[in-house]
């Protein structure tokens, strides 16, 4: 994405990445209000900014506390391009299906996963949001409660990985893996990972985790 930047995009980016909060939220407002970029763009920068957050953490470079400061900035800005995206759209969309999403068990980051929550709702789809470290038997009974038609696994970290395989083995141990499709996301999957986890599909942003449930209710 980097060579694609314009000198805006890269400096709010960058601003993002390095926790630079008083810059950035007024730059990204400029931009949504002021400049009038394509809010769905801004959203996909503070997505290119949490992966080099996500790297740095991983790195040890990072810690907690920027983890939450940056899914603090997300959420303020989340709040300005919400309703421009819904303005655009002409209003609410039909539902298009369900989606329950939650960060598995032993990860406690939501950076990931509310951008995944935010444009599958801006596309139309029914989201429970089921929150972070979350333990299998409270996908089992989300899952039991919600029926959904698509499950997101998101994690952030490797050790996120062992976690994935562990909630969906369980589902296939409940007798409920064939009642809906399971995509997992975050800064470090991959097909390899996805095979290991025992997932359907695996999404490497926001927009492809969209595309690929359209795709799949599509097909339903």
């Amino acid at each position: 994405m980097d060579n694609d930047l314009t000198d805006e995009e890269r400096q709010l980016v960058t601003w993002l990445a390095d926790m630079n909060e008083d810059d950035a939220l007024p730059l990204a407002n400029r931009m949504l209000l002021e400049g009038k970029k394509n809010p769905m763009r801004v959203l996909e920068l503070c997505r290119a900014a949490m992966d080099i957050v996500g790297k740095r953490f991983e790195e040890g470079e990072y810690f907690l506390p920027e983890l939450v400061l940056a899914g603090e900035m997300l959420d303020t800005i989340g709040a300005v391009a919400k309703p421009l995206i819904k303005q655009g759209e002409g209003g609410e969309a039909v539902k298009l299906g369900k989606i329950l999403i939650g960060t598995v068990h032993g990860d406690l980051h939501d950076i990931g996963k509310n951008i995944v929550s935010f444009m599958l709702d801006i596309n139309g789809f029914e989201v429970r949001d089921i929150g972070i470290d979350v333990p299998v038997k409270t996908f089992i009974q989300e899952i039991n409660d919600f029926k959904p038609d698509v499950v997101g696994l998101s994690g952030f970290l490797t050790l996120a990985f062992d976690s994935m395989k562990e909630t969906i083995d369980a589902f296939e141990k409940e007798g409920i893996r064939n009642n809906f499709k399971v995509m997992i996301g975050g800064g470090q999957i991959d097909e390899t990972v996805r095979v290991y986890t025992g997932a359907d599909a695996f999404g490497v942003n926001a927009v492809e985790a969209v595309n690929l449930c359209k795709i799949w209710m599509e097909a339903a």
